[in-house]
């Protein structure tokens, strides 16, 4: 779908009501204030602190010569009214995660990682080094009418907490799951119901009984939702997203405007958000998870082999149906499947042979 297609509607109701909630920007004596709105509460643990942090590193890189000011979800506009909001020019730029845009253009889900996919690591280095900065910014352009950079990555996601412990594929039959993309998706194909939910009713849904199962992130991103108050199971692996990457959208014409100092600002900026993402989940989701077990209960279980093995195929089977049927799927999967193919015998043979020999029976000093 072209920008000049979708956005004759909705981009322009956007516009409308996202112009009288917020002014447009100063521009005065060579300086400039920018607008960046997210898809995330203000300053949610790992999502809304990433675009906080974002936003300060711009204005204090530039000494306030680009000053971004962020606007929280709905400050503006919804969450999901956000991209068109940007592509119209109402604001200048967003934050947010690209699989939220698939109702637009179904190859964003591919941007964001996929499930089974690749590590955070190495979609940042599919990123940098294999072609994907360029094919993301390419396909947002064509898409969805902003310009693109990758703005964070929440690395290695749990799959979610579970009222019921499970033990066998057939005990995802029924399940009433909250999971988000082609990893909930792949959960219905083995025989779970998912239900979706904004972020702001997950915690209730699961405390209501609404679902059996909710996913969101990270035990730091978690911490304040009190999921292990409803269900003490606590799954593993994170298949459905191991690396996903959240995106920076731009107005085009607005980047036009940057000289190459601030769109070098700009483009830093979003790179060094990357590791603060990975590594604000990572610096205190250990301590928390302690905690949870040692002091609520709370039980870490892995999902069967059989199951993990279910869900793998019916993930091949959803990404192979949308490839065959959406061009830009295709091209993006082909760069990201290459990449990943390139990479799975060399980290298993780092991170993941170094995983195993740390888990070795031997002392450390504590």
């Amino acid at each position: 779908m072209k920008r000049r297609d979708f956005i004759k509607g909705s981009s322009a109701a956007v516009a409308g009501v996202a112009s009288a909630a917020i002014a447009a920007p100063a521009i005065s004596e060579n300086r400039k204030q920018w607008r960046l709105i997210t898809t995330w509460p203000k300053n949610l643990p790992g999502l809304g602190t990433t675009a906080q942090f974002f936003a300060d590193q711009v204005t204090a890189c530039s000494n306030g010569k680009l000053e971004v000011k962020l606007y929280a979800s709905g400050e503006v506009v919804p969450a999901f009214e956000s991209i068109d909001a940007v592509s119209a020019g109402t604001v200048e730029m967003g934050h947010g995660a690209p699989y939220y845009w698939k109702g637009k253009a179904i190859a964003s889900q591919l941007v964001s990682n996929f499930p089974f996919g690749l590590t955070a690591q190495e979609y940042n280095a599919w990123y940098m080094f294999g072609g994907g900065a360029e094919l993301c910014d390419e396909f947002y352009q064509d898409a969805l009418g902003c310009r693109f950079l990758a703005c964070g990555n929440t690395g290695v996601q749990h799959p979610g907490y579970s009222r019921k412990e499970l033990n066998t594929i057939e005990d995802f039959n029924g399940l009433k799951m909250r999971m988000p993309g082609l990893g909930g998706a792949a959960m219905s194909a083995i025989g779970a119901v998912v239900i979706n939910l904004p972020g702001s009713e997950v915690a209730q849904a699961f405390a209501s009984g609404t679902v059996d199962w909710v996913e969101w992130n990270s035990p730091y991103g978690e911490a304040t939702m009190g999921f292990w108050r409803y269900g003490k199971y606590y799954y593993t692996p994170g298949f459905h997203e191991a690396g996903t990457s959240l995106d920076l959208f731009i107005n085009p014409a607005a980047w036009d405007t940057l000289d190459s100092q601030e769109k070098a600002i700009v483009t830093n900026c979003a790179n060094s958000a990357n590791i603060y993402a990975l590594s604000e989940p990572v610096a205190y989701s250990g301590a928390i998870l302690q905690k949870l077990v040692a002091e609520e209960g709370v039980i870490v279980k892995k999902i069967p082999d059989d199951a993990l093995t279910a869900i793998a195929t019916a993930v091949g089977e959803l990404i192979a149906d949308q490839v065959a049927n959406d061009p830009w799927s295709a091209k993006l999967f082909a760069s990201l499947s290459k990449f990943r193919s390139e990479q799975i015998d060399y980290t298993n043979t780092t991170e993941g042979a170094f995983i195993q020999a740390r888990n070795l029976p031997y002392k450390f000093p504590s």
